[in-house]
């Protein structure tokens, strides 16, 4: 393994014969819900109905620091499942105890057990122990890595039953919170396209579905070692290294409401905050649908200039609000680095990018209607067809008016 650009600690209690394909699951006092989770893979299918061939992938299940019977019912279930189950009992130290660490240790065990099986094509897959994937997780996956991508990014929602019970209010704010989100989705793939990950896509980044291949598992690092946000790292650390990440919405899973969760300031603390106050602030990144746009068409210019070699003359400094010598400064910095350092650079530096207006629910359907006219806009002329020194403005004039005074 001299030749990784990383090492594991070897596991001598499993044997590494292994299938080409392991998802890793990181598990802490999921005693409750790891079974259902496990059920969920046991009868994975492809997109005709078929099951999986048995053994056709693996599930590494990492009970981690834990006081419950998770270990005891994941083994229980080995016993049943068609593909294979393999429970690893750690303590982890105090500085890896954490949601993000725990998810990385799961991921570096199947790496592990990829390279030393020979499986340098592998997949590494990786849910929540309380999260229940589609019937076909695992195919739609490895069709979005077939059709190139290096990372696939999963679709998430919420479990239905759990999510009626915490009230109409909360449910309506979900639905305001998700068209929105759909929305500005769109207007990236129409302003920033990615042949890539090509609407229709989202843009969350979220460990209950991710999944990467081996090799740019190996390349980046493995998994940024965080112990919140590790998701999210994950697939900026394939982009900005230049892979392929695919946002699909064929891979889909959906995961607990539960208000306990396992991580600090992780996804069940927001949401118990949103049901506590259910006007407390949207995500940061949803801001004001004139704002998301024009964010959109500068990023979407940016990066056809930097595909024409066009970025080193510096004469989009003034449309980002930076003078010459910044400009060089940031050029200067990432001469030979990826468009996505770049574009980090910007937004740091940029007055026009830094400033964000952060949404409430009551906003939202102003701005949902707000984004309907921007999209509508984009549309009939998307911004890759019109001249290539504007990015300034929504293209339809009219369109921009009504906007104003929508």
């Amino acid at each position: 393994m001299n030749d990784l650009a990383f090492q594991f600690d070897p596991l001598p209690l499993l044997e590494i014969r292994c299938a080409p394909t392991i998802v890793a699951i990181p598990a802490m006092n999921e005693a409750d819900r790891i079974r259902t989770c496990l059920a969920a893979l046991a009868t994975q299918r492809d997109r005709y109905g078929c099951p999986l061939a048995p053994g056709s992938f693996e599930i590494v299940v990492l009970v981690n620091n834990c006081t419950d019977d998770t270990a005891d019912v994941a083994a229980a279930m080995s016993q049943v499942s068609p593909h294979p189950i393999r429970v690893v009992s750690e303590t982890l130290r105090a500085e890896q105890a954490n949601a993000g660490g725990a998810r990385k240790r799961a991921m570096d065990i199947a790496a592990d057990r990829l390279v030393q099986g020979g499986c340098r094509d592998g997949l590494i897959l990786t849910t929540d122990a309380d999260s229940v994937v589609s019937p076909t997780w695992i195919d739609a996956t490895r069709r979005a890595i077939d059709d190139g991508a290096d990372g696939v990014a999963g679709y998430i929602d919420a479990q239905p039953d759990e999510l009626m019970r915490l009230g109409r209010q909360f449910i309506e704010r979900g639905r305001l919170e998700d068209r929105y989100l759909s929305a500005v989705a769109e207007i990236y793939a129409l302003c920033d396209p990615r042949a890539h990950d090509p609407w229709p896509n989202h843009r969350v980044s979220s460990g209950a579905s991710l999944a990467v291949t081996l090799d740019a598992y190996l390349a980046i690092g493995g998994l940024p070692a965080k112990p919140v946000g590790e998701d999210a790292a994950l697939t900026a650390a394939l982009e900005k290294a230049g892979f392929r990440v695919r946002h699909s919405l064929e891979v889909c899973v959906s995961t607990s409401c539960r208000f306990d969760g396992r991580a600090r300031g992780g996804a069940a603390d927001t949401m118990r905050l949103r049901h506590e106050a259910l006007d407390a602030p949207c995500d940061e990144d949803l801001e004001p649908a004139l704002a998301i746009t024009r964010r959109a068409l500068l990023k979407g210019w940016l990066r056809r200039l930097d595909e024409e070699g066009r970025l080193s003359r510096l004469g989009w400094a003034r449309r980002v609000g930076l003078s010459p010598s910044e400009a060089e400064g940031i050029w200067e910095r990432c001469r030979g680095g990826g468009f996505e350092d770049f574009w980090a650079l910007i937004g740091e530096a940029s007055p026009k990018l830094r400033a964000r207006n952060t949404l409430r629910p009551a906003d939202l359907p102003r701005q949902i209607q707000r984004a309907s006219l921007c999209l509508r806009a984009l549309r009939k002329q998307p911004p890759s067809n019109s001249g290539k020194d504007d990015p300034t403005g929504i293209p339809d004039h009219a369109t921009h008016a009504a906007l104003e005074d929508a």
